[in-house]
């Protein structure tokens, strides 16, 4: 089915041709015509099955046939768990939107304050935001929610593990009821907890369920390496130095720490290399994201806060240095390569500390990964190491055999005592 068949507006249209896109995909065949028909819809679609387009197209259309003004009191407000989520959404909707003439604005923590909230106040039609900052603002009423014509609430479920649930149902709360606005759920698992939302803030939600050949994507080539947690760097060091076409890389690590210390290597070694967690400032963020992209930085070190929302075209490869804790981020951080068509590589390390999650993810993905053991001891390069930071030690001697000297207010050493 192609775009052309509904009957969208000819703005949308133009923007879907500035996007490229002519056939619909199996989320936004269903979920398009009930959108269209002014349902609910609760949707079970994985990342990378094009949800964002389902649901931008259908807010554009329906803020597009009413003739309301902007204002700084949104007509639709779009919810997403992670600020990176809210930063593509808002890109997609540039491109999708481009000749529609509505205002979208990004809201979310860790960006100039006083510019998101002059923002509003000079009016947006759209809202996407991340529910701290939004609450904040609205406390403040520096906008008010009762024109919301559409809410759509994206990955649902990653909302419940974040644990948003209760600033998201003090959101809903505030909008108009149900039966007055339009409200679109997408998540990639519907489960009793998504389900249960849908039942008390939606208006009897069609649900719609796409459900994947195969919960990997088909194109992504997978490989499994047992290996020590000493020598998984040196390996590391010799794949990608024998690996060929790597245009972009995402390495996956469970721990800041370990980031920390991976990114340092990769640099150490010649590899232009960044890190990004959760304590990443987010400025900083955005702009190792934008290098990232631009191939500035060739390899991205990166949390599970980076497995949804990073939505990076020609990654070609993915290495879980650390195989997740969590079946389902195998198939997120997985899916970030051989998106809208394209193939990839998947290359997992299995260690000592890890291995024991590898069956609960073969039996999720329902298909063993593909091991290449033994491994060969030339393969794996020698490497540069990094030096260890030096601790500043607890106390000075100033001379040679004199004490040293206690820290300001710290308590003196106390000697144990003999037992009776």
């Amino acid at each position: 089915m192609k775009f052309t068949q509904f009957d969208l507006h000819d703005q949308v249209i133009k923007g879907i041709e500035d996007a490229g896109f002519e056939k619909l995909t199996p989320v936004q065949e269903e979920s398009i015509p009930l959108a269209i028909a002014g349902k609910d819809v609760a949707a079970q679609a994985q990342t990378g099955t094009g949800k964002t387009a389902a649901f931008l197209i259908s807010i554009f259309s329906r803020l597009l046939a009413s003739e309301l003004k902007t204002s700084n009191n949104p007509r639709a407000l779009i919810m997403a768990p992670t600020r990176e989520l809210v930063v593509q959404i808002c890109s997609d909707a540039e491109l999708l939107g481009g000749h529609t003439g509505l205002r979208v604005q990004a809201i979310f923590g860790g960006m100039d304050y006083d510019k998101q909230r002059q923002a509003l106040k000079d009016g947006v039609d759209i809202i996407v935001a991340t529910p701290g900052r939004l609450i904040d603002y609205f406390k403040q009423r520096v906008f008010a929610m009762h024109r919301v014509e559409m809410l759509v609430i994206d990955e649902a479920d990653r909302m419940f593990d974040m644990g948003f649930i209760k600033d998201l149902r003090y959101i809903l709360r505030q909008l108009p009821s149900f039966e007055k606005r339009q409200t679109m759920l997408f998540s990639a698992t519907l489960s009793p907890q998504v389900m249960e939302l849908a039942y008390e803030f939606m208006n009897i939600a069609e649900k719609v369920s796409i459900e994947p050949k195969q919960v990997a994507a088909e194109k992504v080539e997978q490989i499994l390496y047992h290996v020590s947690r000493r020598e998984k760097f040196a390996l590391l060091n010799g794949l990608l130095k024998s690996e060929e076409k790597i245009e972009r890389m995402l390495l996956f690590i469970n721990t800041k720490a370990e980031g920390e210390r991976l990114g340092d290597l990769l640099e150490a070694n010649g590899f232009s290399a960044a890190v990004l967690s959760g304590d990443v400032p987010q400025k900083k963020r955005m702009r190792i994201l934008e290098r990232f992209k631009l191939g500035e930085i060739l390899y991205l070190v990166a949390t599970d806060v980076a497995s949804r929302g990073i939505h990076v075209d020609n990654i070609t490869h993915v290495v879980n240095y650390d195989l997740p804790q969590d079946r389902e981020d195998y198939v997120h951080r997985i899916g970030r390569t051989a998106r809208a068509g394209a193939s990839g590589k998947a290359i997992s390390f299995a260690d000592e500390e890890t291995v024991y999650q590898l069956p609960e993810i073969e039996a999720y993905i329902g298909q063993p990964i593909p091991s290449t053991m033994p491994i060969d001891e030339d393969f794996c390069f020698d490497y540069k190491r990094v030096a260890r930071r030096k601790r500043i030690p607890p106390t000075v001697r100033h001379k040679s055999g004199e004490r040293p000297q206690r820290k300001p207010g710290s308590r003196p050493r106390q000697r144990p005592t003999k037992k009776d």
